[in-house]
């Protein structure tokens, strides 16, 4: 194998595909990157059994053939290389590689007991890129972290035609997302469950253009989705097993109305919960007074340290006084676009609904509309 290609876009697809790379591997080759070399180029891949990574990249390739090596050695070095073209060969079971004055040499791992990657899914449909980044980035925020409750560590996807729907929670917040999409067939309806984790990173790499989005729901915890997207560098695409287990139902928690919503300003609200939750002790609630064109905040660690603020805010309906975990609220504040933002109540003991105050202007695709964000309140956490 004996290949050349620039520093630039072999550095990133190195590093794409090896992001995905497990820290604590089951077997020593699934901490490799295979690298397989032909005519029309390189392909570089990462599997762990559960995800998987792959890019294309343009190369000169003077002799084709497959090398396994560690993947986030080679992305430590290539992201340390000079701006100028890289020389990769194979020679016996070590590849090297240069560049400029620099030399590098690798033991290269056992191709044939590497796993084959799984097959695409067919295309069920593409969406804008940027739009479902951005989207994910906000249904993630409330996603769970403990793997005890792994059903509570995924997203729930949702498609009915042209809408696509992200759920998250973690039992004391739920998000809910909507965006337009082109589906390949209008009256598509389906749903997975996919690792936030995976679905996050995924996102987060996306830089443009169109992203296909493809889904085989098999039998129980045997479906696959899987991303596409490419750009003249050349295309990437990761694929994922989707979780298995019964995402609880959690759309009949948005409360069809409300007796008191405040409009305040997001950047002012999040600025004063900062500082008030400086004083509050560990797992306590900073409080919450909507009333008198107001809301009053306050948190306090015990007889050594208390702190009072208000801010500004159109209420409507009935005074109320509640209480939040100050991250989770910053969270979801911080998920919101827009200046202005609305807290919706039915009552002091229940959830609060945070949303966009602007969140129905959205162009013909959704966009920049359908992101709610709900809270427990923090005497229902214990």
């Amino acid at each position: 194998m004996k290949f050349r290609v620039e520093r630039d876009v072999f550095a990133d697809a190195v590093a794409w595909a090896a992001r995905s790379l497990p820290v604590r591997p089951s077997a020593p080759v699934l901490a490799g990157l295979l690298i397989e070399a032909s005519d029309g180029g390189l392909v570089l891949s990462s599997f762990d059994y559960e995800t998987s990574a792959r890019a294309t990249v343009k190369a000169e390739v003077s002799d084709e053939g497959t090398c396994l090596v560690s993947g986030r050695l080679l992305a430590d070095i290539c992201r340390s290389l000079p701006a100028k073209p890289i020389d990769v060969s194979l020679t016996g079971t070590k590849v090297e590689l240069t560049c400029g004055a620099g030399r590098f040499s690798l033991q290269t791992m056992p191709v044939e007991d590497y796993p084959t990657l799984p097959a695409m899914p067919s295309a069920t449909g593409t969406v804008n890129s940027t739009d479902f980044a951005h989207a994910v980035a906000q249904a993630v925020t409330a996603a769970g972290r403990d793997d005890m409750l792994p059903v509570l560590t995924g997203v729930r996807l949702e498609i009915e035609g042209e809408t696509m729907s992200l759920l998250a929670t973690d039992r004391f917040r739920l998000s809910h997302r909507e965006l337009g999409w082109r589906p390949n067939e209008t009256d598509a309806s389906m749903a997975a469950l996919v690792p936030a984790k995976v679905l996050g990173d995924t996102a987060k790499s996306l830089t443009g253009g169109e992203v296909t989005i493809s889904l085989a729901a098999g039998g129980t915890g045997e479906g696959i989705i899987g991303f596409e997207y490419g750009d003249d560098n050349g295309t990437r695409r990761t694929t994922t097993r989707l979780l298995d287990g019964e995402f609880p139902k959690v759309r009949s928690l948005f409360p069809s109305e409300h007796l008191t919503v405040a409009k305040v300003n997001k950047q002012e609200l999040i600025d004063t919960v900062k500082r008030v939750a400086l004083v509050a002790e560990r797992n306590s609630a900073v409080q919450l007074k909507f009333g008198d064109g107001e809301v009053v905040l306050d948190s306090s660690s015990g007889d050594e340290a208390q702190a009072t603020e208000a801010i500004s805010a159109e209420i409507s309906g009935e005074d109320i006084m509640t209480g939040f975990n100050p991250q989770y609220l910053l969270d979801g504040l911080t998920a919101l676009d827009g200046e202005m933002v609305d807290l919706a109540f039915t009552q002091a003991n229940k959830p609060v609904v945070i949303s966009a105050t602007d969140s129905g202007d959205a162009d013909s695709l959704g966009r920049g509309a359908g992101f709610r964000y709900l809270l427990m309140p923090r005497r229902l956490l214990s």
